[in-house]
């Protein structure tokens, strides 16, 4: 019987991890987080789980205690890079935190054995600084100085270095079942035996650089709002639907205007576009009229956020009222004339989180307020995603084995 994939969470939020990868038996030996909602969550749900703080307070001898580790996950925060930020860039105080997870990984790779690294961010990182910092994440992950493409970085692309091999890709959440609009970027670092085992982001196509359209895994039809792809356990009877039927408009007691001047209105839910034409999603690379019923979020920077279709656009973090788009702006349901937000159940099963994951004593012991759901699950990786990943890092990690057997 194999041992157990054994990982540490980075910047691990309400762990969206622990989530993806505890059915297929990987371990969690530490987490490592210091937001006081994300705290409270990761005490109730995995009590028995360390947890380490702030990235720049972990030291060698922490991690040695630890004992194997096989994988390093986080998704350093991504303020400085997206669009939608100020774009500071790897030289912002948040974003620049991705050398800190890097540093741990080398410790672990030195002290623990760990193999993989997995990072996390948002698609603006292709543009950051001219491009010039997606060159220092891939360099510094790959252990080699990499120029930026003349034509800008791709989609999806592999790099080889002294440290190892990084592939990395674009992944939208709505390929994997879930109804919303989030890309992501997901690069993997693997310090093994890379030439002998198959790709775990890119297909083969793409290795070669001939990149297929839309891979595979995960293309079946992602849900709707009103219909899931998968089994939720809904235990109110919803039969694990998103969006059960409303007769009225709900406020949230936070709420300080009125909810279509609070929320990103959704008929029928979304991608999300802007009235001049512009992609309102982080790498702002889309263009595009909404045609039919619209939407708005008063909180887009300015600018008119709009959403049509069947699939939520991007769920933000909810960071507070005047934030950018990264940060603010509420999801919600229309259907006639009636309008609300979504709850916070609706949104953990945008995500692919277990029903009410989110809903866990606050640090007073009090149960969990909704705006720190909200922003726990706003900041999170779509669970399906996650889980797929993990997935093809554990045929990768265990090939030899199964060749052997």
């Amino acid at each position: 019987m194999r041992e157990p994939i054994r990982y540490l969470s980075l910047f691990s939020g309400m762990e969206a991890a622990h989530l993806a990868w505890a059915p297929l038996g990987w371990e969690c030996v530490a987490v490592a987080e210091i937001e006081p909602a994300a705290c409270a969550l990761l005490a109730h749900r995995l009590p028995h789980v360390p947890n380490l703080g702030s990235v720049t307070d972990i030291t060698a001898e922490k991690i040695a205690a630890l004992g194997h580790i096989d994988v390093v996950i986080g998704g350093s925060p991504c303020q400085d890079l997206s669009v939608a930020g100020k774009r500071a860039g790897l030289a912002g105080a948040r974003s620049g935190l991705f050398h800190e997870q890097l540093r741990i990984f080398n410790a672990a790779r030195t002290l623990c054995g760990a193999r993989w690294l997995v990072w996390e961010n948002v698609p603006g990182a292709f543009s950051s600084n001219q491009g010039r910092d997606f060159a220092v994440v891939v360099g510094a992950l790959a252990g080699c100085e990499l120029d930026v493409p003349p034509d800008g970085w791709g989609n999806e692309g592999v790099a080889l270095g002294d440290n190892g091999l990084v592939e990395w890709s674009v992944l939208d959440a709505q390929w994997f079942g879930v109804a919303q609009r989030r890309r992501r970027v997901f690069a993997v670092l693997d310090t093994g035996n890379w030439a002998d085992r198959p790709p775990v982001l890119l297909e083969p196509d793409s290795l070669r650089g001939d990149s297929a359209p839309r891979r595979e895994a995960g293309e079946r039809v992602a849900g709707t709002l009103t219909r899931s792809a998968g089994e939720r356990g809904a235990e109110d009877g919803e039969r694990g639907q998103l969006i059960p039927e409303i007769a009225r408009c709900d406020t949230t007691g936070e709420a300080k205007r009125q909810d279509w001047e609070t929320c990103t209105i959704i008929p029928e839910a979304a991608h999300t576009l802007c009235a001049d034409g512009f992609d309102a999603s982080e790498d702002g690379t889309g263009r595009g009229t909404p045609l039919g019923p619209v939407a708005f979020d008063c909180k887009a920077s300015g600018q008119a956020g709009f959403g049509i279709g069947e699939i939520a656009s991007t769920m933000r973090s909810m960071g507070h009222a005047d934030s950018h788009q990264n940060g603010g702006g509420h999801l919600a349901v229309q259907q006639g004339m009636l309008v609300r937000r979504l709850t916070p159940r609706e949104c953990e099963r945008l995500q692919g989180a277990t029903d009410d994951w989110t809903l866990v004593p606050n640090a007073k012991g009090k149960p969990m307020a909704d705006g720190p759901r909200y922003k726990l699950l706003g900041n999170s990786f779509a669970v399906p995603v996650i889980r797929w990943i993990g997935w093809r890092i554990q045929i990768a990690h265990t090939w030899l084995q199964r060749a052997a057997a």
